[in-house]
């Protein structure tokens, strides 16, 4: 079956988003400790590129799939889990790029650069990295995993915020600085 991927963000309800979110059904990688550790010789780029052994990734069906098994443990190490095995993956920065946002009421929804839909709140939270001058934004995915904004979609945010005469966003009940501590 090819993959559909999901209508453009700005077309969505804020209802809509939240049902193709629930709609992906994702592996349990959370629940799966597998002994058998390694490396999978595989890199995210800065820009959210995949690459394997030195070879870029070009499918984007394969990145989604290997995307779905991303986690990030405690010291900020990234893994690709499955039932037997937890292989290491390098991430030079974040491990997806978010790559549009629609604010809807009092929420946030992003698009991420490998189609996953991601509304912010305290289970996905904005937090800001960098100083003043150099800011970056990051948004919390999934297990541990964040995106980095992109320049647009930092661009987007920080239009939001600036509608609200502050340099800050709310969604689904949080606050969150676009300024760095």
């Amino acid at each position: 079956m090819p993959y559909e991927p999901p209508p453009e963000l700005a077309g969505l309800s804020l209802a809509e988003v939240a049902e193709l979110v629930a709609a992906r059904k994702l592996p349990p990688v959370s629940q799966w400790s597998p002994e058998n550790t390694g490396d999978s010789e595989m890199r995210i780029a800065a820009d959210g590129r995949w690459f394997h052994q030195g070879s870029r990734i070009k499918r984007p069906a394969m990145v989604r799939a290997f995307a779905s098994l991303l986690t990030r443990d405690e010291d900020g190490r990234h893994w690709l889990v499955t039932p037997a095995q937890k292989l290491s993956i390098e991430v030079e920065d974040a491990a997806f790029i978010a790559i549009d946002v629609k604010q809807d009421g009092d929420a946030l929804a992003f698009r991420l650069n490998t189609d996953d839909l991601v509304i912010a709140g305290p289970d996905h939270p904005i937090r800001a990295q960098g100083d003043p001058d150099t800011p970056a934004l990051y948004l919390g995915v999934r297990n541990g995993t964040e995106a980095r904004l992109n320049r647009s979609t930092y661009t987007q945010l920080a239009e939001i915020a600036l509608a609200g005469n502050d340099l800050s966003v709310t969604s689904q009940g949080a606050r969150f600085s676009l300024q760095p501590a």
